[in-house]
């Protein structure tokens, strides 16, 4: 590979990656109302990592993440800040990249194929929810008294597990679509 062609997949990876970080940051500010309405920041995420690869799609994920941190208002409800992720919801937030690094591992050990990362969306979504279950429980009897694990389920997690089941097989489907169109199949 030439100097100029390394050079132009560089500029291309980082273009891509800041595209995503904007994706996951306009699907976190849609919000589809239901009984308990949701946004598609799981589905961004998911898509970022499926059509990008897990090294790529994790850094979306992550700059989505510190572009929040630092202020600008790219979480759900046009939020922002530090004090977001350091609420009740913020381990889902933090719960995000942790899905991604699992999907770039399970990626690692046993390819692009579409099984496998059905199954690592899957399990990016159990962690996810696991950490911000975990962060929830933490933060809330921190400022509001103890709460039980079936509670902060039947608040955090139940009400989202089809939603959620909705939008891995809407990325699911999506990704593979744009990396072929993106010719990011092979690429890493």
């Amino acid at each position: 590979m030439t100097t100029q062609t390394t050079t132009r997949s560089k500029t291309y990876d980082m273009v891509y990656i800041a595209v995503f970080a904007v994706l996951i940051a306009i699907c976190s500010w849609i919000s589809i109302p239901m009984t308990v309405p949701f946004t598609l920041q799981t589905f961004a995420v998911f898509l970022a990592v499926g059509v990008l690869g897990g090294k790529r799609g994790s850094l979306a994920v992550l700059i989505y993440i510190l572009l929040g941190a630092v202020g600008i208002p790219v979480f759900a409800g046009f939020s922002g800040g530090i004090g977001v992720l350091l609420g009740n919801t913020g381990g889902y937030i933090v719960g995000f990249l942790f899905s991604a690094l699992l999907m770039w591992q399970i990626e690692k050990l046993f390819g692009r194929k579409t099984w496998v990362l059905g199954v690592s969306m899957v399990l990016g979504l159990i962690v996810c929810y696991a950490i911000g279950t975990v962060w929830f429980m933490v933060v809330y009897a921190q400022n509001s008294g103890a709460v039980g694990l079936a509670t902060v389920l039947g608040w955090c997690v139940i009400p989202f597990i089809i939603p959620d089941l909705v939008k891995i097989a809407l990325a699911l489907t999506l990704s593979k679509r744009l990396s072929k169109a993106l010719k990011l199949n092979g690429q890493e």
